[in-house]
């Protein structure tokens, strides 16, 4: 005995702790060091036997007491206060709290066989002019709901559920593994609690049928791709009288043909002919909200942007539209005449008697590679 290592050290606990605070140090020991949870390691079960016979005496008032007063020796199993003796029963409470923390359920609780119903996801396409109005639509969606027959008890009207003989009504039974106990859902009843031995004859006793339902879906302004429209209690019903789930639409959008979204602000692309470049001009380009014109400065390249603020989209979340941004493309003329041909060859020779002037980024881009090669 006098080899053994003392019970409050074990635990890790002062000699003045509560009963409460012993239980704890041995709970979070117990998880730590048992063996199933240690298979490589030898030294747990050592250590998980001397948590255990450590709680079994300290757990124990008259055996503390012993303890506190004799050492080892007042607690000598040849006394009948040792290890194996009446603090079993201390033993067992403490296991069966910590596999009823895991599993679910408590010492002496019972779990509800009342289920909330599933949430429903519907994916909803819409077009960006939709998004940045707001509309109202209508879906039709596939749910499992409460049988109206047996009003979602899964019995035959005129007749009830009874207990279920295995699990005598808790949903759960007990298995006995070794000195603990793990407690699991009733393989009779699947939980509930209850059997049904004169089964509705429209849900085939499970208390929901599948139908297909039809919602009014009110999409907000500035909605965006991936936004979430929750309904609150369009989803699943419950089981056994419980709350249904919720319905959650999510939009996409579909592909515009002219604008792209960023955000708040919309993107699109503006071909200028090679005279509109050059010498500038004035354009019409489309916005969400009809027609705008726009200045188009002389010389201007390929690849400028240019900004109409407030013709983009005003977000869901925010006060100010975003802006709508014009990507200029220079467009080559194509299918030539020969008076167009003619007169871009004459072009062509006056730009090249003073390329750098006419043509400063090409002249420049010629020297780097003169440059490169040298």
């Amino acid at each position: 005995m006098a080899s053994k290592k003392d019970y409050y050290e074990v635990l890790g606990v002062n000699r003045d702790a509560s009963g409460d605070d012993i239980k704890k140090a041995y709970r979070k020991l117990a998880m730590k060091y048992h063996p199933d949870r240690n298979p490589d390691n030898p030294k747990a079960e050592e250590q998980f036997k001397e948590a255990k016979e450590a709680y079994e005496i300290l757990s124990d008032d008259q055996k503390r007491g012993a303890y506190d007063q004799y050492g080892h020796a007042g607690v000598d199993p040849s006394m009948g206060a040792g290890p194996g003796g009446a603090a079993y029963g201390n033993f067992s409470d403490a296991f069966g709290d910590i596999f009823g923390d895991i599993f679910g359920g408590g010492r002496g609780g019972q779990r509800s066989n009342v289920y909330r119903g599933a949430d429903l996801r519907y994916n909803m396409e819409i077009s960006l002019e939709d998004a940045a109005s707001g509309t109202e639509t209508k879906i039709r969606i596939p749910v499992m709901s409460e049988c109206e027959t047996c009003h979602g008890s899964g019995a035959k009207p005129g007749t009830s559920p009874v207990t279920c003989t295995t699990c005598g009504g808790h949903g759960q039974v007990r298995m006995q593994q070794g000195f603990f106990s793990v407690q699991q859902t009733c393989p009779k009843c699947h939980g509930t609690g209850k059997m049904i031995k004169d089964p509705c004859n429209t849900c085939q006793g499970g208390g929901r049928v599948k139908e297909h339902k039809t919602l009014s879906v009110k999409i907000p302004a500035g909605v965006d791709e991936g936004d979430r429209i929750r309904l609150s209690g369009e989803g699943e019903a419950g089981v056994n009288g419980g709350p249904p789930g919720d319905l959650y639409v999510v939009v996409h959008l579909k592909k515009h043909d002219i604008f792209e979204r960023e955000g708040a602000n919309l993107h699109c692309e503006m071909p200028i002919s090679f005279s509109t470049a050059a010498l500038g001009g004035e354009i019409q380009i489309p916005t969400l909200e009809g027609h705008a014109r726009m200045k188009i400065p002389s010389e201007t390249q390929t690849g400028a942007v240019f900004r109409l603020r407030g013709k983009g989209i005003k977000p869901l979340r925010g006060n100010e539209n975003g802006d709508l941004l014009c990507h200029v493309v220079v467009e080559t003329p194509v299918k030539l005449t020969e008076r167009q041909k003619e007169i871009l060859r004459e072009l062509e020779e006056i730009n090249e008697s003073d390329s750098a002037k006419h043509s400063p980024r090409a002249k420049g881009w010629l020297n780097k590679v003169k440059g490169f090669f040298d």
